[in-house]
């Protein structure tokens, strides 16, 4: 099913998924969709490999994290979600060399604490893992050692960006 675009997520400068000046790192792209779920895009590399040929499981629970985490950023772009619990089911191997969706969304939310789920999906649609988290709600300051200026969190516009995205 296709869905608007909404908004795209802002990047930081080294986090190993959305640092766009992080050499090993996925380079991902966040957006926001009408249905309220967040969907990451970014494409693997050889240096991302567990068994040859093969995403390592670490990465797919990264990038599921993230995505799950960054949902409670549609409804305020100032909460942060800091993991509490992160179960993965790995249901398919992921190969490298290819531009992958992981999709996330809030299932439960409270003052302090939200749930969610997500599925990081092979480009045929398939769904290749799928994660439940727990995480608590939290703003930068109480989280990172530095300041968000030198986190250098920025919104990246592209004019790749889609307007529509299909999952």
């Amino acid at each position: 099913m296709k869905y608007k675009v909404t908004g795209k997520q802002e990047n930081s400068k080294l986090c190993l998924v959305c640092g766009m000046k992080n050499d090993f790192g996925l380079k991902t792209s966040f957006y926001e969709l009408e249905n309220g779920e967040v969907v990451s895009i970014f494409k693997t590399q050889e240096g991302h490999q567990s068994y040859p040929g093969r995403l390592h499981g670490g990465i797919i629970g990264a990038i599921l994290d993230e995505t799950i985490g960054r949902a409670i950023m549609v409804a305020d772009s100032k909460i942060w979600g800091v993991t509490i619990e992160l179960n993965i089911s790995y249901k398919k191997p992921v190969p490298l060399n290819i531009e992958l969706k992981a999709v996330g969304r809030i299932t439960k939310d409270s003052r302090r604490i939200f749930e969610g789920t997500g599925e990081l999906l092979l480009p045929n649609g398939e769904i290749a893992a799928t994660a439940h988290g727990r995480y608590m709600k939290m703003s930068i300051d109480k989280i990172a050692d530095t300041s968000e200026e030198e986190l250098e969190w920025m919104l990246i516009q592209s004019e790749e960006d889609p307007v529509e995205i299909e999952i």
